[in-house]
């Protein structure tokens, strides 16, 4: 059972069983953080795809409320609700998600709405916007709304027959009624074939923050050979149809191989930083240990986003340090983690290592020259000064610890 497997990360706020993939639907209302994701409360396994949904006031305390979305037998998500927001359309909270039917292959973009405790949702029957009439356009998925000079548009992300990403843009005249305006920006060349080398481009968020546009990407290629998450700076501005993306640099969102299709929720006036959650795949892990497990996934804490020097940063949350429980260590310069703590903080002012040991092998999981690193049962989440996350799985067993090399500060987590 996930409760007592010490690679659970039982800080996570992660239902106790079963799969759980993409960070969706993640908003705030009336002083309650709503974050929902990709679920199968079945098996810990892809498939079956419903919206989970969790709740916190404090962003590390969360609440497991009752699934929000289905896949609807004989309907136009059948196989599934798959990935997207949620949005105020005046007063009422409406999720916008890409479903299939089990007998067509092109996605629609869905509906549903809920009441502002967001526990109860009415799902509609037909789509707002199907696939583009261009037959050169292979795979679409994932809507984003924004707001850009007082106008509502969507994105979605694509990607054309000959393995070109791309971003489709929609104009929202209502937030049911959507017009398809072309692509917003097109990979495969330039800036973004640097740093977004995709044949689709998948969960794309489009947000400003601290005054800069930024376009973020989960990169999907066929042979998973680039599995990451990285995004475009450039200048958004009227254009053409509607708007256009024109990218001027890039970076990584998160160095880490464990990290994927995170959702950013942008700043508002209830809640001004700029938020986001990315899921921490299996990948690592054997496939009989997942299924004896009984869960396979995790989102990881909210980072906030900040953009500066050029470069877009993330750190933990400020409400993450009131998970500090005991300090087990000051300032040794080699530490084992007691094996009964399976969620700790380590501070570190200078060079540190974190070393995963198991039956006398060693595996140096993360290695900064100053910086911050959490560990939750298998979920290590890195942050160097400076602004650079990583993201790493490291799985305790019964004959496995932890080990901090280099002088830190390291405190005990718990709820």
């Amino acid at each position: 059972m996930s409760t007592i497997d010490p690679a659970f990360p039982a800080l996570h706020g992660r239902p106790d069983q079963g799969w759980i993939n993409d960070p969706n639907g993640c908003i705030y209302v009336d002083g309650v953080h709503h974050l929902f994701f990709q679920y199968n409360p079945d098996a810990p396994i892809h498939g079956n795809v419903h919206w989970g949904h969790a709740t916190s006031t404090d962003l590390v305390r969360w609440t497991q409320q009752p699934t929000a979305l289905f896949p609807s037998k004989g309907g136009p998500d059948a196989v599934g609700a798959w990935s997207g927001v949620i949005a105020l359309d005046g007063d009422v909270p409406t999720a916008y998600y890409t479903g299939i039917a089990e007998t067509e292959h092109d996605s629609l973009v869905l509906t549903a709405i809920s009441d502002r405790t967001l526990i109860d949702w009415d799902q509609a029957d037909q789509g707002i916007a199907g696939m583009p009439d261009e037959p050169t356009i292979g795979d679409v998925r994932d809507p984003f709304l924004f707001t850009f000079n007082g106008s509502q548009y969507a994105i979605q992300g694509a990607g054309y027959k000959d393995g070109t990403p791309v971003i489709l843009l929609y104009r929202c005249h209502t937030m049911t009624n959507w017009e398809y305006l072309g692509p917003l920006v097109t990979g495969g060349s330039g800036v973004a074939q640097d740093w977004a080398p995709a044949q689709i481009w998948e969960c794309p968020q489009l947000f400003e923050v601290d005054g800069q546009w930024v376009l973020m990407l989960s990169l999907w290629n066929h042979d998973h050979s680039e599995d990451r998450v990285t995004y475009l700076t450039g200048e958004l501005s009227e254009g053409g149809a509607g708007l256009k993306f024109l990218p001027t640099g890039g970076g990584l969102i998160d160095a880490g191989p464990d990290f994927y299709a995170p959702q950013v929720v942008a700043g508002t006036g209830a809640e001004p930083r700029t938020l986001m959650w990315g899921w921490s795949w299996e990948k690592s892990r054997d496939d009989a240990d997942i299924l004896a497990s009984g869960w396979a996934g995790v989102l990881t804490y909210a980072r906030e986003l900040s953009f500066r020097d050029g470069q877009l940063r993330s750190a933990p949350v400020a409400e993450v340090d009131t998970l500090r429980a005991a300090v087990i260590s000051s300032g040794a310069a080699a530490f084992t983690v007691p094996v009964p703590t399976r969620a700790f903080d380590v501070v570190a002012g200078g060079a540190v290592e974190l070393v995963f040991v198991d039956g006398g092998v060693e595996q140096v999981v993360a290695a900064i020259p100053a910086g911050r690193i959490l560990v939750d049962g298998s979920l290590v989440e890195v942050f160097a000064d400076g602004g650079t996350a990583a993201t790493v799985r490291a799985y305790p067993t019964a004959t496995s610890h932890f080990e901090v090399r280099g002088a830190a500060t390291v405190h005990a987590l718990a709820l």
